[in-house]
């Protein structure tokens, strides 16, 4: 059932709050930075248009950031002799660098312009609600005043990001232990709408699914064909990939979801989507109703955006969003 976007924003603002979410605001900038969501805009349209495939390593780094211990801008955390931050984790070295250079440009822009004042994370939040956006998305509103976190450790990401591999009963879990509903990840993981994924993450369901099938024969053969012929080199090239979206890999819509059910899925956790009783329901629904999944995405975005974030007595604002204000150990 599908909810016009007024209702959506009531629910969203009923939401019972935490101490610290209680200090957002959707104006927390107007006095102090007034310009903060217009340089984001412009920054972001500039970088996207010169390399599309920001959007969709922005939204990917924003979710990688918040799912492990909230929103707080700590993937940005550059490793040091004293620490290896999250952004060297494993699972987070395939993060694109447009992300990151995205931020660090808005960053440095509002620094000249209200310097101190605007978080890394703010920056992220909003740079991904964005470009979510310009590529065809929904619009959410986006609650602000996140501190930055004080903390990024490589050692503390295991265990709270989905791995391609992963059954769907620990993806459930994974996401229920952060307070998401099935119905929640299967809408934020319609993310996946845009982007690409490295071949090395779906590689075992082409040349080594079974003893006696080699490749998975739930994917449709003739994608299943292009897809080994285009990852042939995926063990001396990792970076070879290939879009998750095979019909519209830059545009925010629905085609992913359609997309499950004609096997036309990259990821084993892409598939496990459509064959399990508790989420292929959704599935479908999206599939029949953009307008659905895009108030659901929205919802979704905005709950996993406040996700245990920090405030003044735990974070701070840094000055550069690669490291920390003071050393860290």
């Amino acid at each position: 059932m599908a909810f016009p976007l007024h209702v959506l924003l009531l629910l969203f603002l009923s939401i019972p709050f935490s101490e610290s979410e209680s200090n957002l605001s959707f104006k927390y900038y107007k006095k102090s930075c007034p310009d903060f969501e217009k340089i984001v805009s412009e920054t972001i349209t500039t970088k996207q248009m010169s390399n599309p495939a920001t959007a969709a390593g922005t939204l990917r780094l924003f979710f990688h950031d918040c799912m492990v211990e909230g929103c707080d801008a700590s993937v940005l955390i550059a490793s040091n002799s004293f620490n290896t931050a999250e952004r060297d984790a494993d699972v987070n070295l395939s993060l694109s660098g447009d992300g990151y250079e995205v931020v660090v440009k808005a960053k440095t822009t509002l620094e000249l312009t209200c310097p101190n004042v605007v978080s890394c994370a703010d920056i992220l939040a909003v740079a991904t609600r964005d470009l979510v956006t310009m590529v065809g998305g929904p619009f959410y509103k986006v609650l602000l005043g996140r501190k930055d976190g004080l903390v990024s450790k490589a050692s503390r990401v295991e265990g709270n990001l989905p791995r391609t591999n992963m059954s769907m009963n620990q993806m459930i879990n994974l996401f229920a232990s952060k307070g998401f509903s099935v119905q929640e990840m299967v809408a934020l993981t319609g993310g996946h709408t845009i982007g690409f994924s490295h071949c090395v993450e779906f590689s075992d369901r082409l040349y080594s699914y079974s003893k006696k099938q080699a490749t998975d024969p739930e994917i449709n053969s003739k994608f299943a064909a292009g897809l080994r012929s285009m990852c042939a080199n995926y063990t001396t090239d990792k970076t070879m990939s290939a879009f998750n979206d095979v019909f519209t890999p830059g545009k925010f819509d629905n085609m992913y979801f359609k997309n499950l059910p004609r096997g036309l899925g990259l990821l084993a956790s892409d598939n496990a989507l459509v064959k399990d009783p508790r989420t292929r329901p959704f599935v479908e629904l999206y599939a029949t109703n953009q307008t659905a999944f895009f108030q659901d995405f929205s919802r979704a975005m905005q709950r996993l955006s406040i996700h245990e974030i920090k405030t003044a007595r735990n974070g701070e604002v840094r000055n550069r969003c690669d490291q920390f204000n003071s050393i860290q150990t």
